[in-house]
Order: C-alpha cells, then sequence, then structure tokens
C-alpha cells in the first residue's frame, strides 16, 4: 500500500511537516514524486518510519538514527528485537514505582512498616535500569563489567541521605557549568569547581578514583551523541566545554 504525507503522517501520528523535514534531512525520503508533485511513501518507508519513531521514544538524535538505520548491517529484526528488551526495562521500572507508591499509600495508613531505605529504592533502581539501558554497552566496554557492577551496587546501597546529596551535586554541577560556560574559560576558577565537582560526584559510585579514568569519561560524554545531548539540552557546546574543563583539571589527555 502508498501514502501521501498526510496520509503517512495520520496513520503513524506525526506532522506533514515533520514528514518534510526528515525528507530535507535524508532521514526518511519518499519512495517516489508522483507527477502531481506529491511524496509517495511504500511499505519500505513505513517500516522505517516506524523504526525512527522508535529510536526517537527512546531519546536517540536524528543524526544517531540516521547512522543506525544507515548502516549497512542495519538488522531490522535485531533492533525490533532491542527496542523489546528496552519496552521491558521501561515496563519493570514503572512496575517497580508503581509497587513503591503502593506501599508508601498502606504505610501512610498504618499498615505496614517501611523502612527509610525502602522509600527509595524504586528511585534508585530506575536510575541505575536507565543508565544501564542507555549507557551500559559502551560503558561496560570501556571500564569492564566489574567496575560496571560495583557501580551500580553502591548506587544501590545509598541511604536517603546519600541519595539526596548525589542528586543535590548532580544539579549543582550542571547550574555551576552553565554559569562557567559564560566565561568561555576552561581553565577559569569556576570552570574548575565544575570539574571538582564532578570528581565528587562521581565518587558516590565509583569503587576508586582515577585521572585517567575521570579524563576517559569526558572525552565520552563529546563522542556518545547521548551523553552530549544530556548536557547539551539546555547549552550547546556544554559538553565540550566540562570535557575541556576536566582535562585541564587532571592534566590529562586521552
Amino acid at each position: 500500500m502508498e501514502y501521501t504525507v498526510q496520509k503517512l503522517g495520520k496513520l503513524a501520528g506525526v506532522s506533514t511537516r515533520t514528514l518534510r523535514y526528515y525528507d530535507e534531512i535524508g532521514i526518511l525520503k519518499p519512495a517516489r514524486i508522483n507527477s502531481s508533485g506529491y511524496r509517495i511513501y511504500g511499505q519500505k518507508e513505513v517500516d522505517a518510519l516506524q523504526q525512527i519513531l522508535f529510536y526517537r521514544e527512546m531519546g536517540l538524535e536524528l543524526s544517531a538514527i540516521k547512522e543506525i538505520l544507515s548502516a549497512k548491517n542495519f538488522d531490522e529484526v535485531h533492533a525490533l528485537a532491542s527496542h523489546l528488551d528496552s519496552l521491558l526495562a521501561k515496563r519493570n521500572q514503572l512496575d517497580l514505582l508503581i509497587e513503591n507508591v503502593n506501599k508508601t499509600i498502606a504505610y501512610k495508613k498504618g499498615r505496614i512498616q517501611m523502612s527509610d531505605k525502602e522509600k527509595f529504592e524504586g528511585f534508585k533502581k530506575k536510575l541505575v535500569d536507565d543508565n544501564e539501558e542507555k549507557y551500559g554497552k559502551e560503558i561496560r566496554e570501556k571500564y569492564s563489567d566489574d567496575v560496571v557492577n560495583q557501580a551500580n551496587q553502591k548506587m544501590l546501597q545509598m541511604t536517603e541521605e546519600e541519595y539526596e546529596a548525589f542528586k543535590k551535586l548532580e544539579q549543582e554541577i550542571l547550574d555551576t557549568l552553565e554559569a562557567a560556560y559564560q566565561t568561555k574559560d576552561p581553565k577559569g576558577e569556576l570552570a574548575q569547581k565544575a570539574a571538582d565537582l564532578h570528581r565528587k560526584w562521581l565518587g558516590y559510585t565509583w569503587k576508586e578514583y582515577s585521572k585517567e579514568a575521570h579524563a576517559g569519561i569526558a572525552q565520552m560524554y563529546v563522542a556518545d551523541e547521548r551523553f552530549r545531548a544530556y548536557y547539551d539540552k539546555n547549552q550547546s557546546g556544554l559538553a565540550e566545554f566540562l570535557r575541556d574543563a576536566i582535562l585541564f583539571y587532571t592534566k590529562t589527555t586521552v
């Protein structure tokens, strides 16, 4: 079956403007242009759009999706299996949070006892699972399974106070980094404060600290599209600025 822009947009729940933009950037070209000048999409394009929307739901940037779909070794069945794994992981996270809310309600009504640690288990587990889903493969290849497993375990064993301090420090890093970026000097006082805060933040989950590892993860913030997107979401160029600040802080190049 073939579709015009309007019909495909209605079918997929996306705007015609989005489909035209996908055509312009080359991520989803129509199968052909008919004699009236209308874009016409076939089954291949429908399946490709489904993949694009799956990857968008996972938080990937269009440039990264385009690279994945255009790879010579792209396997649609394998991609769908990966999507399924991601969706199941998200469902498990939601189930854990729902269970946590139900327990908290029962606790508030006096029906059960609930420790302070239990109150935060759902949030910490979700954070670990989210990080594993987004970055697990790359991190494990770079730092080994043992290092990642130990970091995850430290996260899950955090006390309520440690977890709150961890999240507060994460926001302080972003605030300091954005202020430092305005100075345009990654070697300056504010930028170096951000780098030092980042070192302290890593200490909550890393078993041991090394300048080389710190510099390595800073490089990955720039090299990996997903890490870059996290830091650049409010200010383009922030990931590179943080990398430069950390490289100067550690006096290390990777």
